[in-house]
């Protein structure tokens, strides 16, 4: 149901078409890359955590984690991802298909400041087969995001 209420939104938004379906999973970076045909760090990945016992959303670049001094900086608390169970309830969105649009009430969206290396980045589309083509503007517009903020550092990717 997340990945038609995604499509329906930009669909409404007249940008429908940048909205793609995989015929095979695009659950985890290495994969989405591979549906994608792009490199594992323009996947935009949307990581869920509770801040304030409240669930907030980190847009990252594939080949990112978070870091945990620079998390603590920035919400004056430990990360706390939320867990594997609870992801779908708290976001609205099931494990492998999180993304920042189409959200419960009240999340807030971040986005992190590697994602600015790219011109184009892939966010999942509310399914564990789906991803949507989108510049930084685009995501910027469609997230309704609360501020960038630097909580991440890059990895490297195998």
């Amino acid at each position: 149901m997340s990945f038609e209420k995604v499509k329906s939104y930009f669909d409404e938004q007249g940008i429908g078409d940048k909205v793609l379906q995989f015929e095979r999973s695009s659950a985890t970076v290495a994969l989405a890359a591979a549906a994608v045909g792009c490199e594992p760090a323009k996947i935009a990945k949307t990581m869920s955590f509770y801040v304030d016992e409240a669930p907030v959303l980190i847009v990252t670049a594939g080949d990112t984690k978070v870091d945990n001094k620079k998390f603590k900086a920035h919400f004056h608390q430990k990360a706390k991802m939320i867990t594997y169970d609870e992801v779908e309830a708290a976001t609205g969105h099931a494990p492998g298909g999180v993304c920042p649009f189409v959200l419960k009430e009240g999340i807030k969206v971040y986005l992190d400041e590697s994602l600015k290396r790219f011109d184009v980045i892939y966010p999942a589309a509310g399914s564990s087969n789906s991803a949507v083509k989108l510049t930084i503007d685009e995501i910027q517009k469609h997230t309704g995001y609360m501020e960038w903020i630097d909580v991440c550092k890059i990895i490297e990717m195998d």
